[in-house]
């Protein structure tokens, strides 16, 4: 008499063992996918206690027994000049008030700079760059970029401009343990940022793309750029 054969073969077992991890894997990615969504609805009303950089810059020093000292003061986008919100928009952002958290127009001229042989100009906007210093610090892979890819339409949902704008000018880095409006302010120009200038903010802005690297009183190309296109945009 012959034995029926199995008519539900089970997989090897190096099979199973591979399809329960990617099945794990892919509902860990989901729930910290929630958890990153849900602290966005959060930030809606609670300020950012600390971001992905903070914390990057200070395992850092820690790391290379290097001396840190924080310096982090929130506080609400009416207290913050409206020359310098203007300044960081022109020199960030141009058309944060018109994309919906990506510029393609600007992810255009970017992707022509490539084919050309050099990169110009970056194509993040504040929306990207907020949900980039929250989560994920300043480094740079590919599923770093799905991931924020999928969260930026999340903060430009349940944040909405106002409030995105106002927790990136308090959490982003502008100088070694500087973040945030009020605290560059208070360090660069002795003053408190609602009593910032033109000429300051420019200056202020100018910097944050390399923070770590630049100084205010150096940026007087850039800055009298960014002047000039506040002036263009009404400002």
């Amino acid at each position: 008499m012959t034995e029926k054969p199995d008519p539900d073969p089970k997989p090897p077992p190096r099979e199973g063992f591979l399809r329960c991890f990617f099945r794990w894997l892919v509902i860990g990615a989901a729930l910290v996918w929630l958890l990153a969504a849900l602290i966005l609805l959060a930030a809606r009303w609670f300020d950012p206690p600390t971001t992905a950089v903070h914390i990057q810059r200070r395992l850092q020093a820690w790391i290379h027994h290097t001396p840190y000292h924080k310096r982090y003061k929130f506080i609400p986008l009416g207290q913050i000049s409206p020359n310098l919100q203007h300044a960081v928009v022109a020199a960030e952002d141009a058309r944060f008030y018109q994309h919906h958290g990506f510029d393609w127009h600007e992810v255009q001229i970017a992707a022509e700079d490539d084919l050309e042989g050099g990169r110009t100009r970056g194509a993040s906007t504040i929306t990207q760059q907020l949900v980039k210093n929250l989560f994920f610090g300043t480094g740079r892979s590919v599923l770093r970029k799905g991931a924020e890819f999928t969260l930026v339409p999340v903060a430009e949902f349940v944040l909405g401009k106002r409030r995105i704008l106002e927790i990136y000018l308090n959490v982003v880095e502008w100088g070694p343990g500087i973040y945030g409006a009020e605290s560059a302010c208070r360090y660069y120009d002795g003053t408190m940022t609602r009593n910032l200038g033109r000429e300051q903010a420019a200056r202020l802005a100018a910097i944050l793309p390399a923070p770590l690297k630049r100084r205010p009183e150096c940026m007087n190309n850039y800055s009298t750029l960014i002047l000039d296109r506040m002036r263009a945009m009404g400002w």
